[in-house]
């Protein structure tokens, strides 16, 4: 509230600094600015003075006492008689104006304008942005929700409605008298018996999924094993809840099947490699065996050339009794590449190992040796320039060392074929293998 007034001269040749300070003074209501209607005029001046010392508070006229009169014709008159009171001045009228608020309400103004002017920026910058997301209704999580609740129910109804533009203020509100429903709300204690544990949940579950043949007791027999002793209704109701069926209504899925299956069935394939010689750019042909179960690779021959010789002798090394790859295998994958010879397929049956054939351009039949095909150009044959048949071979055989005992598989838990390593206490060691293009790292014991 403004305690004392100041008279102001309308002089027009004040600086423009100057002005916006005197205006922005006067708006903070800490005195009542008056200015002269003439410049320089000391009438005028004058005049504005006696202006506000009339209507000031302090000047208005009280009754001082009541005169009475009697008229000719008897009556008797009562006239007020009005005098403005001899009080002292209001000593509020001498306060000086310290040069320090000044200062310190200009330096307020400025960052009042600075403040202005960075809100101006950011609302034309938010409109932007929503321009570009061209009127998608925007997803905010509870963690955004709540951020701008504590931040907008500051600022009211009123000056929400100038600022917000992402939302409306009523969804402000809303979010925040959620958010203190949210902190008054409590759990009520829970009554009967605890439940399960997470881990022995997922055991539960897990269980009934691999072993499809697995009843109720015979999960509570394996539990019971494990330490876990509970009843056989709480294994019925732990899977009723994950949606996992009784035992003769459980199917098998295919990961089960193809496990059960894996150690019976191979893959094989094609893959060719381009070698520098004398005769410029050759195609050579290599052709690998995959076993499925512990995704182990035999490297079934070399060649420029798959006549039908060839590949007979290729299906019978593959086939031998004693040493042959297939010997423990019923099943060969392979596609219908015009490499793989009638006779090629007659010398497998007769050795017990029956050829499937995968249906037409449909490599996923065949991924796993698929995969293998991309892991061995990736990792070693797209980084060389082959010269020769020797140079290829060799890189082969490095690579095929490396995949079987060093490499870990995804396919298998992330671990090499020959299983987990022994991991000691020593230093770090590193073998490589082509030239440092495969390295193998492992402890020493």
């Amino acid at each position: 509230m403004a305690t004392f007034t100041a008279l102001f001269d309308a002089c027009v040749l004040y600086p423009a600094p100057l002005r916006d300070l005197l205006m922005r003074v006067a708006m903070t209501d800490l005195f009542r600015a008056r200015w002269t209607d003439e410049i320089h005029g000391v009438r005028s001046s004058q005049a504005a003075t006696r202006s506000l010392a009339s209507s000031s508070p302090e000047r208005r006229r009280v009754p001082r006492r009541t005169r009475t009169t009697t008229t000719p014709g008897g009556r008797v008159e009562a006239e007020r008689v009005w005098q403005a009171p001899l009080t002292r001045p209001a000593t509020h009228h001498h306060v000086p104006f310290a040069p320090l608020r000044l200062l310190l309400l200009a330096v307020a103004g400025w960052v009042q304008r600075e403040q202005a002017a960075a809100i101006d920026y950011l609302k034309e910058e938010n409109q932007v942005l929503r321009e570009q997301l061209g009127g998608r209704r925007q997803r905010l999580t509870d963690t955004q929700r709540r951020r701008l609740a504590a931040k907008g129910v500051v600022l009211g109804r009123n000056l929400l409605a100038q600022v917000a533009t992402l939302v409306t203020p009523d969804t402000i509100l809303r979010w925040h008298r959620r958010l203190i429903a949210a902190k008054w709300t409590h759990q009520g204690k829970r009554t009967g018996r605890p439940g399960l544990m997470k881990a022995i949940r997922a055991l539960i579950v897990g269980m009934a999924e691999t072993n499809p043949s697995w009843g109720y007791c015979r999960i509570q027999g394996e539990l019971k094993k494990l330490g876990h002793s509970m009843a056989r209704s709480t294994i019925a109701k732990t899977l009723k809840q994950h949606g996992v069926p009784p035992s003769p209504e459980r199917p098998t899925t295919w990961s089960a099947f193809l496990r059960a299956h894996a150690n019976a069935i191979a893959a094989t394939d094609f893959f060719s490699a381009e070698v520098w010689t004398t005769r410029g750019l050759v195609t050579h042909y290599v052709l690998f065996v995959i076993d499925h179960a512990t995704r182990a690779v035999t490297i079934a021959g070399i060649t420029t050339n798959t006549d039908g010789p060839f590949m007979a002798q290729v299906a019978r090394n593959l086939t031998d009794p004693v040493d042959g790859f297939l010997r423990t295998k019923r099943h060969l994958i392979l596609d219908r590449d015009t490499k793989f010879t009638e006779q090629f397929r007659r010398i497998l049956d007769d050795a017990g190992v029956a050829p499937v054939t995968i249906a037409l351009q449909a490599p996923n039949m065949n991924a796993i040796a698929e995969r293998f095909v991309g892991s061995i150009k990736r990792e070693c044959l797209d980084r060389l320039v082959l010269l020769g048949e020797g140079h290829l071979r060799r890189a082969v055989d490095e690579y095929i060392q490396h995949y079987n005992a060093e490499r870990p598989h995804q396919g298998i838990g992330n671990e090499p074929i020959v299983g987990p390593p022994r991991i000691g206490g020593g230093e770090v060691n590193v073998t490589e293998r082509v030239g440092g293009l495969l390295r193998h790292y492992e402890r020493a014991a």
